[in-house]
């Protein structure tokens, strides 16, 4: 466990590459360390003249010691996002919900592993919100999150719609990703349905670069408080694909068993979600879980929720528990919580078999 400076409900946090990393949540909180988690420092919040300490931050993505941005979850002109590049001393308002009953879920920048791409001037990401008018709200970037456009804003062959009932949950800033500089962004649902959607990508460098949504079902449990949660990637080497796993649950059971499923896509610049694509698994973790991450030096997965963690190093057949705190997010090596819970993985301590 390490010290925070605060008792915010954290759901936000991004790891640079562990020895900085920057923490967000709710009462316009933003916390940055520098030196690996030993001290955790507060960040001014933005807008704090005016309603700043009433925003909730759910997603933080961090460049490097100096630049991010966050992302404060709320219906309508309560969603925003702010960039930082002095070191959060202050923050520049660089977009708002344009939709008026809009909500925000998950932003997302292409892996930091791309290191030519990746910087905060030219940086590609995505911003994925709940369904508006049956639509779901996706905004892309292409230059670190200065400028934002609707996705297919101007291509009414694919609209992203969802189901009736169907939407993102922000528990985690997880529930999308985008794994490499040109491979494909993938959403994950819950509600009414619980599925993945994968945009296929043709055209990488265009603001518009995904150009159609394919989706499936995962057969996760449904129902308001329930479906999935977050997905994770695991890029393939040298290679802009991915496998993906999901995880999710019902937070208002936290106890049940959580549901995890692997999505395997072999290698292809036109991605089909086949039956044999998802592996769902036999023993899933222990509880519901909001959270999960790709561990290269652990060759295994971890996933967090709010009754504790589990590892999987068998692509999601078989969990097994780490331990029963009380978890939102992580960014390995960090995991964040309610009342301002950050703790550390200590490796060393996690069984190899």
């Amino acid at each position: 466990m390490q010290t925070s400076g605060t008792t915010a409900g954290l759901r936000g946090i991004d790891s640079v590459d562990g020895t900085v990393a920057w923490a967000s949540g709710s009462e316009g909180t933003i916390l940055r360390t520098i030196d690996g988690g030993q001290h955790w420092t507060r960040c001014a919040t933005p807008d704090a003249a005016t309603d700043g300490a009433t925003l909730d931050f759910r997603g933080v993505q961090a460049f490097d010691a100096n630049t991010a941005i966050v992302m404060a979850s709320g219906r309508g002109d309560k969603g925003r996002l702010y960039k930082t590049t002095d070191g959060c001393l202050t923050w520049k308002l660089v977009f708002s919900n344009p939709d008026k009953d809009g909500f925000w879920d998950a932003i997302r920048f292409f892996d930091r592993d791309q290191s030519s791409l990746y910087s905060h001037q030219y940086a590609n990401g995505v911003l994925v919100g709940d369904p508006v008018n049956g639509i779901f709200a996706i905004f892309v970037t292409r230059n670190g999150g200065d400028n934002w456009t609707r996705w297919n804003e101007n291509d009414p062959k694919h609209p992203p719609k969802a189901n009736v009932g169907e939407s993102l949950f922000a528990a985690s800033n997880e529930a999308a990703i985008s794994p490499g500089s040109n491979g494909p962004f993938a959403f994950v649902t819950g509600g009414t349905d619980a599925r993945i959607y994968l945009a296929q990508s043709h055209s990488p460098f265009d603001a518009g670069w995904w150009e159609s949504l394919s989706s499936k079902d995962l057969s996760f449990a449904s129902g308001k408080s329930a479906g999935a949660f977050a997905i994770a990637a695991r890029r393939y080497p040298n290679s802009p694909f991915a496998d993906f796993m999901v995880v999710g649950g019902d937070y208002l059971q936290p106890d049940a068993l959580g549901s995890a499923a692997f999505v395997h896509e072999p290698p292809g610049f036109v991605l089909v979600l086949g039956d044999r694509a998802i592996a769902r698994s036999r023993h899933p973790p222990h509880g519901f879980r909001s959270a999960v991450q790709w561990s290269p030096s652990l060759h295994a997965w971890i996933t967090v929720g709010t009754n504790g963690s589990d590892i999987s190093r068998d692509d999601g057949r078989t969990w097994r528990p780490l331990d029963n705190g009380n978890w939102n997010a992580l960014s390995l090596p960090f995991v964040v919580g309610p009342d301002g819970r950050i703790a550390k993985l200590n490796s060393v301590a996690i069984p190899r078999n």
